[in-house]
């Protein structure tokens, strides 16, 4: 009885240990016999980023399944990706767009797959592949922002090197010597401009009765241009500019008087003949004038003794003398 006892103890313990190693062998493998059914999904990822069978699966941080296996992709062109197989054991519906994410979920380095859950398309079946991707954890987004800083300052220091060989190079011994020379020039100029400041001083000092008259002459005169304006703001400018105008119409009106041709002047400015009968009555005056003076016996007639002179009669060109009775 004791024998038989023993015996079935140690059966009882053998198949425990068998149980639990079943158990323990699948549950590192992502599956747990205990739970109901498990759907199973696939991912391709470049690199896994130390992702590990066993790993928790996750949805908005609320565990859901493990991964299964990690395995190569056997397909030629596909050559060196990695396919992750992971499961699902509690009831989740999403669709095929869903993303399956590896993410860090400590600074230590460990990794979990997240599902980042679509609802805008057919839901996902088991054994279809997702969109896989990989979460940018604090270092690598560190190290991805410090590399263009590093190759910048890089460039900087490159830059700066350079630059101090420059000026070695220019600062030689005679250059040394013109910048402190330029220097001391600059120290003259200084006390020059703090002596001219300080005799600037003295001289408003001593003209300070000066500056105060002009100020005062400033605003005597300032008074009396006031008073000006006063007195001209109290004239009677309209009326003054309301003769003004009177008198500039007037002279518009004669103008145009005299553009329309109207009156003597009018005429004489504008009729070319008027211009043209007193030129030649101009002309005809002066051969009057002109024979007057050659011949004036023809127009002036002098009797002494009372007796008639011959009279000369002009007939082509031709003087012929005749009495007159």
């Amino acid at each position: 009885m004791i024998k038989n006892s023993r015996e079935f103890k140690t059966g009882v313990v053998v198949i425990i240990v068998i149980a639990v190693f079943i158990w323990g062998f699948n549950f590192l493998k992502g599956h747990n016999i205990f739970e109901g059914r498990s759907d199973t999904y696939f991912a391709r990822y470049v690199n896994v980023q130390g992702l590990n069978t066993a790993s928790p699966v996750t949805v908005n941080g609320f565990e859901i399944g493990r991964v299964v296996e990690i395995s190569f992709d056997n397909d030629p062109e596909k050559r060196g990706e990695l396919i992750v197989e992971f499961s699902i054991e509690k009831p989740f519906v999403f669709g095929k767009k869903s993303v399956a994410e590896i993410y860090s979920t400590s600074l230590m380095g460990g990794k979990s797959l997240a599902i980042v859950p679509s609802y805008d398309s057919d839901p996902v079946e088991s054994g279809d592949f997702l969109m896989g991707k990989i979460e940018s954890d604090i270092f690598s987004s560190v190290g991805e922002k410090l590399n263009p800083l590093q190759a910048k300052l890089e460039h900087v220091m490159t830059s700066a090197d350079s630059l101090l060989v420059n000026i070695n190079r220019i600062l030689d011994d005679e250059s040394k010597t013109h910048i402190k020379n330029t220097i001391a020039s600059l120290d003259a100029t200084m006390l020059s401009l703090e002596r001219l400041a300080l005799n600037s001083e003295l001289l408003i000092v001593e003209n300070r009765k000066t500056f105060s008259a002009s100020m005062a002459n400033i605003e005597n005169v300032s008074r009396n241009f006031s008073a000006i304006s006063d007195t001209l703001a109290n004239a009677n400018l309209g009326g003054l500019i309301s003769k003004i105008d009177f008198t500039m119409s007037n002279l518009k009106s004669i103008t145009n008087t005299i553009n329309n041709g109207k009156g003597t002047i009018g005429k004489l400015v504008n009729d070319p003949s008027v211009y043209q009968n007193l030129d030649k009555a101009t002309k005809e005056l002066g051969e009057l004038l002109e024979d007057l003076k050659l011949h004036p016996k023809r127009y002036v007639h002098i009797s002494v003794f009372g007796k008639k002179e011959k009279e000369y009669v002009k007939n082509d060109s031709i003087l012929i003398e005749g009495s007159g009775n």
